[in-house]
């Protein structure tokens, strides 16, 4: 078969360079529209659901949302970890599948069992599913600044959210467009309790007005001369006037009873949970850029920049849009980086064929099959969907030397031939012929065992699969291309090119200089045969000792270019400290010379691929270009003086990189290198296991920093309600539950329409009624028979402890243990701290512990290794038998 195609293309010779030509050129055309990023995508298949419960507890929110949301998940076809995650006001959900699964499949299945969950939680509950996008997914981040100080903080929100959202939302390629920090404006009707007393009405009447004084209407249409006119009615809310004469009741004296009448009502900042700075100046707005599942991450950034020079223009003079993190500057370095080894490897490889051949065309030949090889391999991955980075551009660049073994030996053995036989125009393609038929089958049998030799890394799975299988792919494509192109064009070639006359490779004085060396090293290693076997299977036995030495960690860290700040504060912290410490830490951050721009982050963007507590801070630090460094300075001594420099009381440091970390964190919800995940039904004895692990973990050398989370260090106001005297005022569990949300936290009852723009309106009593215990004591409860009581008469009213953040795993509950060692070797810190958690910490019955992180996936990696290996050296076996038998 293979000399069959060997003698078709020779005889077909100018047929074949045709074809070839117009291939080629297609697939240059072609290969300009791969899809290009820096990493592979490592993220899970994973579908996130976000459900707003506003006003409302964790504890609430996950047993009434939260609990009934993972119970159903567990049983969508496919999913394999469902994780969630109670917040103050908002659930996560995390549903993670299997490995091959669609993502819009998932999506779909998602949706189809969220209709079972309808009626088990609160009809006030939204739930929305997060962006078709992943880990990887945050591409691009920016702030708005306003250098002539007209614009506010509230102001520049309205221009993020109702232009610039929109806007970049129909970019090509992107998921969504996130706001980070800012102030969102709303109507906010401060009740007065007094007035409320006076006129007799209760919160229900007043929250039932203002939801009936916010509607516009339609009559349908009347005709009249021959035209059609549609009927209308406004009534929506466009100021505060409109709000303030919304009717609520009439009085005794026939009086109208309007909203101003018994309360004050203003423009003010909706309640917050997250907030953005920007280079330690002060608090900022900004917005985070995702990108859809599986599109160009270059080409998406490149109509974002493209989009944002456009819109520039219709931005209020002084308003400047700062980038803040661009991964096309990582993407840009690693591809250039991988070009010029590509390009160096070429050079490399084709002058050493030069030396060795002593014959200019006859390496030639040799040097046109590499980039043909490249183009038809990049072609290749496009259509499986691979895109290009750094390792799958790096097989390419290890298999370089595998690419042209078979070119090399044809010609060679076309050399040898031509020594022997004087060649002709007559017999040219006979003697090309004879002598690439020759040896074309050893050399697919060779092929055949180094393909063979990869599949372990094909029977990886999870995020070492998806890191290796790019590599893998490419690296066969290009071996299996170039061994195509050695029985189809190498031939061809070498009948056009290889002329003149052919040094005999005993002729050539680099040879004949090897041969000086090597030749006494051969025949003293033949005239000893089991010596020479027995030192090496001593060499091969060796490796035993080191290899138990060895350090192992997933993979090295890859230096991104940015860095990604992370530290980590008590539960309970007030967006009043959070938006202090962030200022702080930014201007710390920022006295480093090498540093450009510094965005923090304290809370969550209002994203679902963000569920990060007030507590948790995130500071993405750009680095300025390496060339204005100081001297000798590395992205490590830079972190170390960051450390340095960066010390407040109550904060635990990480310093990460940004892509790596948000992928961890969502697929196993760790944002350290390691970390244990400790599971149990009570969250005291949780929090108080997971101190004891701290405790033990950080008298260990190996261990840089840890920090368990404070898992029930909340704080709450708890109002228990007494059943029976609620009773003899008339008032029932609801009644009462309504006071709490509304006149305490404040709760959102409807919204203005102004043109395009949206706002909330609020209805809340005023500060100074419940700012303290004993001033919510008595905070005033009309009845509806229009009686006065206060809600101590009620309820008593205490503080108490209680979780700032409840997660859960397959509906257990859960809290974290970050780890960063300060050694690379993760198994064997891990196997340590095992040992010392065994004997140091008692855990109660019904609780335990796993290690989770980067762990799992050397695990999981070793396990399939160890399975695999062995079965591909009996294969490799068994074909080398087979060739040294024929």
């Amino acid at each position: 078969m293979i000399n069959k195609i060997i003698n078709w293309s020779i005889n077909n010779r100018f047929i074949f360079l045709f074809l070839l030509s117009i291939f080629v050129v297609i697939g240059i055309i072609y290969g300009f529209k791969t899809s290009v990023d820096a990493i592979p995508d490592l993220s899970d298949v994973q579908v996130i659901i976000q459900a707003n419960y506003p006003g409302q507890s964790p504890s609430v929110v996950e047993d009434v949302v939260t609990y009934p949301l993972t119970t159903t998940m567990l049983s969508v076809p496919g999913a394999e970890v469902v994780r969630g995650v109670s917040f103050f006001g908002v659930s996560y959900v995390y549903i993670i599948f299997k490995d091959g699964t669609d993502l819009y499949w998932a999506r779909s299945r998602v949706l189809e069992y969220l209709s079972q969950v309808g009626n088990k939680i609160p009809k006030d509950v939204t739930i929305t599913l997060g962006p078709d996008a992943t880990g990887v997914g945050w591409i691009y981040e920016y702030a708005l600044v306003d250098k002539t100080n007209n614009l506010d903080i509230a102001k520049l929100t309205t221009l993020q959210n109702w232009f610039l959202k929109f806007e970049l939302q129909k970019v090509l390629g992107v998921s969504e467009v996130a706001t980070i920090g800012g102030m969102n404006k709303q109507y906010q009707v401060i009740v007065n309790p007094d007035k409320l007393r006076a006129y007799k009405i209760n919160l229900t009447q007043v929250q039932s007005a203002l939801q009936n004084g916010n509607a516009d209407g339609g009559g349908s249409v009347i005709s009249a001369g021959e035209a059609e006119f549609v009927v209308r009615s406004n009534g929506f809310i466009r100021n505060i006037n409109d709000v303030e004469n919304i009717p609520i009741t009439i009085s005794s004296n026939g009086t109208p009873v309007l909203i101003k009448d018994i309360a004050f009502v203003r423009l003010g900042p909706e309640a917050r949970r997250g907030l953005a700075e920007l280079n330690g100046m002060g608090e900022s707005v900004g917005g985070i850029i995702v990108m859809r599942f599986g599109k160009n991450a270059m080409e998406t950034i490149n109509n974002i920049k493209n989009k944002l020079n456009d819109l520039k223009s219709s931005l209020p003079k002084g308003v400047d849009i700062i980038t803040t993190y661009d991964r096309s500057k990582l993407i840009k370095r690693a591809i250039d980086s991988l070009k010029d080894k590509l390009l160096e490897e070429i050079v490399l490889v084709s002058i050493i064929c030069m030396i060795f051949l002593f014959h200019f065309r006859s390496s030639l030949v040799i040097i046109l099959t590499l980039p043909i090889s490249i183009i038809f391999a990049l072609d290749i991955m496009r259509l499986q969907g691979v895109n290009a980075n750094i390792m799958s551009l790096g097989g390419i660049a290890i298999a370089i030397g595998a690419m042209i073994d078979a070119a090399v030996v044809m010609v060679e053995n076309i050399h040898k031939h031509i020594e022997h036989t004087s060649i002709t125009n007559e017999n040219r393609w006979k003697v090309i012929y004879d002598a690439c038929s020759e040896i074309s089958k050893p050399l697919f049998l060779s092929l055949l065992i180094i393909t063979i030799s990869f599949v372990p890394i094909f029977a990886l799975e999870g995020q070492e699969g998806k890191l290796f299988d790019p590599l893998v792919f490419t690296k066969t494509y290009s071996m299996a291309i170039s061994a195509l192109l050695s029985i189809t064009l190498v031939p061809i070639l070498c009948g056009l090119l290889i002329r003149g006359k052919i040094i005999s490779e005993h002729d050539n004085p680099i040879n004949k200089f090897l041969y000086l060396i090597y030749t006494p090293i051969i025949n003293n290693c033949l005239k000893f045969p089991k010596t020479i076997i027995f030192f090496t299977l001593l060499c091969v036995l060796s490796i035993f000792y080191p290899l138990g030495k060895l350090g192992t960690e997933f993979m090295p860290t890859l230096n991104e270019g940015d860095i990604l700040y992370m530290p980590s504060a008590f539960p309970s912290i007030s967006i009043e400290a959070t938006r202090n410490i962030l200022q702080k830490t930014d201007k710390l951050i920022m006295t480093v010379p090498e540093v450009e721009t510094v965005f923090g982050k304290s809370g969550r963007a209002q994203t679902a691929t963000d569920p990060a507590p007030l507590s948790m801070f995130e500071t993405i630090i750009q680095l300025k270009d390496p060339k204005l460094w100081r001297k000798n300075m590395t992205v490590d001594k830079i972190i170390e003086e960051l450390d340095s420099r960066v010390k407040l009381p109550g904060l635990s440091n990480s310093w990460v990189m940004p892509i790596k970390t948000r992928i961890d964190m969502l697929s196993t919800g760790i944002k350290t290198p390691i970390g244990i995940k400790v599971f149990g039904p009570n969250f005291k004895v949780i929090q108080k296991v997971g101190k004891d692990i701290e405790s033990v973990l950080s008298k260990l050398p190996e261990t840089s920093t840890v920090y368990a989370e404070r898992a029930n260090s909340g704080k709450y106001v708890n109002i228990d309600i007494d059943r029976q005297k609620a009773a003899r005022y008339g008032l029932n569990i609801s009644d009462i539950n309504l006071v709490v949300q509304n006149a305490i936290g404040g709760k959102n009852i409807g919204e203005s329409i102004e043109g395009r723009e949206r706002y909330p309106i609020q209805l809340r009593y005023p500060r100074n009624t419940r700012y303290s215990i004993n001033q919510l004591q008595w905070l005033p409860i009309v009845t509806n028979l229009g009686s006065t009581i206060s809600l101590g008469q009620v309820s008593k009213i205490s503080i108490v402890s209680g979780p700032d953040t409840i997660r859960s795993e397959n509906a257990i509950l859960n809290s974290y243990v970050y780890i960063t060692p300060s050694t690379s070797d993760l198994e064997g810190y891990v196997t340590k701290a095992t040992k010392e958690i065994k004997n140091k910490v008692k855990f109660p019955q019904g609780y335990s512990y796993i290690w989770s992180g980067q762990f799992e996936y050397i695990q999981r990696a070793k396990h399939t290794l160890f399975f695999v290996i062995p079965i591909t050296i009996i294969i490799i076996s068994f074909f080398l038998f087979l060739c040294f038998n024929n």
